[in-house]
């Protein structure tokens, strides 16, 4: 069946009263169960699941990967194969829609656990009590919640913008419950099969599993004399450097201490095939130009060295030192500026936000013939003023930020959030990086010597606007369907509270593990196999803003000069041509901070989808079924299969030891 929807005149010249009557009679269904029990228990369960993977591949690459279509397919495949032997009904169309809303939501939920806060711990030294991040996270939240839905009855009631990415969302939804069953078993199916072999390639990588296998299971240790467990190693090219074969230098520089390593990491392949050729070319780039020629060079000039530590011992060079010492900061340059420019060269999307709000709540008429299903817009106007002053007090209690700056940022949040709405109902595009830091550089220029001051603020200004937003765009294919926006609004709370139960103390597990004396310690956060890119450019401007350009050495301060003029050049030559240049600056600064080894295998990834799309492009033929229909639950395979045997690889490394 086809979705109902109105025409362009029709949405040009109707009032939101008509609108929201013409969707009430034609378009509800009001009688059709969604947030039941099971549809939300459904969706607690995944959304946890489906966040850990987020956390995992967020720590370690800083992209935030979308749950929303898998979790669709997943909770439908589940169902249908319940229902299939006699043990539960089948889903109904808004029970599949609110899942996602909840598993959606709880994804959402890692944004903070691999940028600002990370970072903020980065730089004070101070481990944020897992309950403190919890409550914060929640705040949050549920303020982009509340100050979502008046935004809801302009946006999409009254404007019916498009929302692409949520419009998408719905067309599949859609199509699997009126036609297309069968396509959402097979692609079902793949997932399953592609992440149990993933997940099997990735038990014989990982030391905790086979050791537990190996010692406690089969106890090789004592019937084989075994003093280690064997680990299929996957930096490949540990083999060639185990048997004594030449090493590789740049500038006299070992390749290794560059990070220039061949691994064979699955998730990373996933990745690059859900980012596609252009932005997985444009990391490339970032990481061969820094590693290759730029850190050389500063490592043989003097301004990379070896460094001694708090304990007195030598740090010696290596791909962190890298970019803490030098390479950072033109990386964040490219980041930064790339993302502002992105932005401010699309003027429509502030100005078209602010021109759709001055239009007022008075277009609609006559009797408000939603006012039973949707959120009662008193809960938004008392809401919001009570938990912005409990945001405020909590950051200004835990986090040391100054009062006067904690309530300050509020009204600049608010501004902010509308405008990224604005841009997520256009664009599919949620420009929370650049907004985040004109909060966090205005809230610097107020307080330089407190890095808390504009990391917490901007960190506030990154979550609500991407909560505000991203549940619009979940309410969009509900809207598209029929459901009842209230209960999507509940279910937006219930993922959010399954994302802070199964990331923060997952958080803690992965990047804070206790040492042999029970202390835990910043310094283990970032590390070889987790970079944390998003909370070393967090951390990079904070201090920036803290320090200034003096304490840089000046080869630092030239390249972020370039890195400026080559980011508004890029970003131009994106606009002028309409997409089609293939570079992205914000890429090629993700590209700096990544590992090679990760930056290199997303490359590979995206080639690989990328050549197979072109050789099969016939709609009717069997590799493009897999190669192009199935790209996404092939890389969703890849991705979740990889990091839920990683973290269950961490939290048996835990418990033995």
């Amino acid at each position: 069946m086809a979705l109902q929807q109105l025409d362009d005149q029709q949405v040009r010249e109707w009032s939101r009263g008509q609108k929201d009557r013409w969707w009430f009679e034609n378009v509800y269904r009001g009688d059709m169960p969604q947030l039941t029990i099971r549809s939300a228990l459904t969706g607690f369960i995944l959304g946890a699941v489906l966040a850990a993977t987020a956390l995992y591949i967020g720590a370690k690459t800083g992209i935030t990967i979308g749950v929303g279509l898998t979790s669709v397919i997943l909770s439908f495949a589940i169902y249908r194969m319940l229902n299939g032997v006699g043990m539960a009904r089948d889903f109904t169309i808004l029970e599949n829609n609110a899942t996602q809303s909840v598993a959606t939501a709880a994804g959402y939920m890692t944004g903070p656990l691999v940028s600002s806060l990370p970072a903020y711990m980065l730089v004070t030294g101070h481990i944020i009590p897992w309950w403190q991040m919890m409550v914060w996270m929640s705040v949050v939240a549920v303020i982009g919640v509340l100050l979502a839905f008046p935004l809801k009855r302009r946006f999409i009631n009254e404007e019916q913008l498009p929302f692409p990415e949520g419009r998408a969302c719905g067309v599949v939804i859609d199509a699997l419950y009126t036609g297309a069953a069968a396509a959402g078993m097979f692609k079902a199916r793949l997932l399953a099969l592609v992440a149990i072999v993933t997940g099997l390639y990735q038990a014989i990588i990982s030391d905790g599993l086979m050791k537990l296998v190996q010692f406690k299971v089969l106890r090789m240790d004592q019937w084989a004399g075994m003093k280690a467990p064997w680990v299929f190693s996957e930096r490949l090219d540990q083999y060639w450097y185990g048997a004594n074969m030449y090493v590789p230098r740049i500038l006299g520089t070992d390749i290794r201490q560059l990070g220039l390593r061949l691994t064979l990491d699955l998730a990373m392949l996933g990745i690059g095939g859900l980012m596609g050729i252009a932005v997985a070319t444009s990391c490339m780039l970032g990481s061969f130009i820094n590693f290759v020629i730029l850190a050389p060079i500063m490592i043989q000039h003097g301004d990379i060295v070896a460094r001694v530590g708090a304990n007195g011992t030598t740090v010696p060079i290596s791909r962190p030192e890298i970019v803490n010492q030098w390479s950072l900061w033109w990386g964040i340059t490219m980041m930064v500026v790339g993302s502002l420019v992105g932005l401010l060269a699309r003027p429509e999307i502030i100005t078209s936000a602010f021109r759709n709000l001055k239009k007022g709540a008075s277009a609609a008429t006559g009797t408000d013939v939603l006012r039973d299903i949707e959120l009662p817009l008193w809960m938004s106007f008392i809401g919001v003023p009570i938990m912005s002053v409990l945001g405020a007090w909590i950051t200004h209690e835990w986090f040391n930020v100054p009062w006067i700056l904690a309530f300050a940022c509020l009204p600049l949040i608010f501004v902010l959030t509308v405008i990224c709405v604005n841009s997520m109902a256009l664009t599919s595009w949620t420009p929370t990086g650049a907004l985040s830091k004109i909060t966090q550089f205005s809230m610097g220029a107020i307080d330089r010597a407190n890095p808390a001051s504009n990391l917490l603020p901007a960190a506030m200004t990154s979550e609500i606007c991407a909560n505000a937003a991203n549940l619009l765009s979940d309410i969009k294919p509900g809207y598209m369907l029929g459901a009842k926006p209230r209960q999507q609004a509940v279910g937006h709370v219930i993922g959010v509270l399954a994302g802070a139960i199964a990331c923060v103390p997952l958080f803690f597990l992965l990047f804070l593990p206790p040492d042999a004396n029970g202390g835990r310690h910043v310094s283990s956060i970032v590390s070889e196999a987790f970079a944390f890119p998003g909370a070393i450019q967090w951390k990079g401007v904070a201090e920036l803003i803290s320090k200034g350009l003096s304490a840089l050495p000046w080869t630092a301060i030239v390249s972020m000069i370039v890195a400026a003029v080559c980011a508004i050049a890029i970003e131009l030559a994106r606009i002028f041509t309409k997409g089609r240049f293939p570079l992205s600056a914000v890429a090629i600064g993700l590209g700096v901070v990544l590992p090679p080894e990760a930056t290199f295998g997303m490359w590979v990834g995206a080639l690989i989808f990328w050549i197979m799309g072109r050789r099969h492009k016939d709609p009717a033929s069997r590799g493009h079924r897999y190669w192009v229909e199935g790209m996404e639950p092939i890389c969703a395979g890849l991705i979740s299969g990889s990091a839920l045997v990683g973290i269950s690889n961490a939290i048996v490394n835990v418990l033995i030891e």
